[in-house]
């Protein structure tokens, strides 16, 4: 309860913030641009979105292969199940459990990893990219440049939107880096 009143609360001063700075920046210069939009669409984020289906393919086939033996293990041990003794029904099931453990573990863990790539990911790409956008915000002298993904843009005309253009310098930057 307590962080949707703070999440509405910062969103209702950021809109104050937004709204009363409006008039002075009236005749100013504002881009808009889309984050988000530049890590998928640019070469770099390309390559970035490869690395990291790599690694998530990587884990699925991992993650597979372990419900494929739960799988068999489980169908074993529900044929097996009358004809087995207590003891030996039992550390079947304990068994199954543990390679259960086993597997929740193996999810978990994935997970983890494919958050951590995506961070790493976007460690590397983001300040590059706002590298771009100043240097494009000080040559076309913009005023301000917002991420439309921020929350304080509740609108933002198509005119305003200058991800394309970002795209393109960060390709040139991209490229002459390799």
């Amino acid at each position: 309860m307590k962080k949707s009143i703070l999440l509405i609360f910062t969103f209702f001063v950021a809109s104050l913030l937004v709204l009363s700075s409006s008039y002075a920046l009236a005749g100013d210069k504002i881009g808009l641009i889309n984050v988000r939009e530049i890590m998928l669409r640019s070469e770099a984020g390309k390559k970035a979105t490869l690395e990291f289906q790599k690694a998530f393919e990587k884990d699925k086939t991992a993650i597979q292969k372990k419900e494929a033996q739960l799988a068999k293990l489980k169908a074993q041990l529900e044929k097996q199940r009358s004809i087995l003794t207590p003891d030996a029904l039992k550390e079947k099931e304990i068994a199954y459990q543990k390679m259960f453990r086993d597997y929740q573990r193996l999810i978990k863990d994935s997970n983890e990893e494919l958050q951590l790539k995506d961070q790493e990911l976007s460690r590397e790409l983001i300040p590059e990219i706002i590298k771009v956008v100043n240097t494009i915000g000080k040559k076309e002298k913009y005023t301000l440049i917002l991420d439309v993904n921020s929350q304080g843009v509740a609108f933002s005309s198509k005119e305003s939107d200058i991800t394309d253009q970002i795209i393109k310098e960060f390709n040139k930057t991209y490229k002459a880096k390799k």
